[in-house]
């Protein structure tokens, strides 16, 4: 479909750490267009991205929803993309900001693209600094190195996942590990203790694995706390925790491809 209407989207990432990871595009849609709708944690960061916006709206309010009975995160976040949506069909450029990847864990943005587009108008999104960025510069982690799996915690619980424990292995959102409701924000010590059963199948009960949270402001310490993988039901597991597992095992060269790559024009 054409792109006709008045009004575009584009969704943008703050990064993790303040302004100093926002992109200069990323800025230069956040100073120009018409309204930001955003959906960034962070104080200092909101502060700032309001003292340079023409027109502010904070979606952050809309997670209190999440505190209604029977109500789930999925109704939260349509909601939160029919905001941005109800901006753009009254014909303003639109930048939806949210912190870290714009792409990445924030299904919000997803559905505005998609509606927007839906409907006939410009959107498109811009790369941010996630996460999985600051995670690879922090621990030291080069992904090349052995290869890199990466999913969502209870994904990989409820669904049957062939892992490689020659590779390393990142799970986000540990620290609502097992919740089928998608009303919490919380998880328990059983239900870590379900991962670790799971998790037990591939990796030895004593085998390090990292627990990691990026630093959102300079004065936040990034966290690195290296356990057991069998001590993992009892540590301090939040909503922002990332649970790094180290690879266990070495690889393992595949010697009849090595023969067939040698004889090989």
């Amino acid at each position: 479909m054409q792109n006709s209407k008045k009004g575009k989207l584009v969704c943008v990432g703050t990064g993790m750490r303040m302004a100093g990871q926002l992109t200069p595009i990323a800025q230069s849609y956040v100073e120009t267009c018409d309204v930001v709708v955003a959906a960034v944690p962070n104080i200092f960061a909101r502060k700032w991205l309001q003292g340079i916006a023409k027109e502010y709206v904070c979606l952050l309010g809309y997670y209190s929803d999440c505190d209604e009975e029977g109500k789930d995160r999925r109704d939260t976040y349509r909601r939160m993309a029919d905001t941005i949506l109800a901006e753009l069909r009254a014909g303003k450029n639109v930048c939806a900001a949210f912190y870290g990847h714009p792409g990445i864990f924030a299904c919000i943005s997803h559905m505005a693209i998609a509606d927007a587009r839906a409907e006939g108008f410009s959107a498109h999104m811009e790369p941010g600094i996630s996460a999985e960025d600051c995670l690879v510069a922090d621990i030291g982690i080069d992904p090349a190195k052995t290869g890199m799996q990466s999913m969502e915690t209870t994904q990989f619980m409820i669904y049957e996942r062939c892992l490689d424990p020659t590779a390393l292995l990142i799970l986000w959102q540990p620290g609502i590990a097992g919740d089928l409701s998608l009303k919490r924000f919380d998880t328990s010590t059983q239900r870590l203790q379900l991962l670790v059963d799971k998790l037990a199948r591939d990796y030895p009960l004593d085998h390090e694995v990292i627990l990691y949270e990026a630093a959102t402001h300079p004065l936040e310490q990034t966290r690195i706390d290296r356990l057991c993988l069998g001590d993992l039901p009892h540590a301090n597991v939040k909503p922002i925790t990332t649970l790094v597992i180290p690879p266990a095992r070495a690889m393992k060269i595949d010697q009849a491809m090595m023969d067939l790559l040698n004889a090989a024009a």
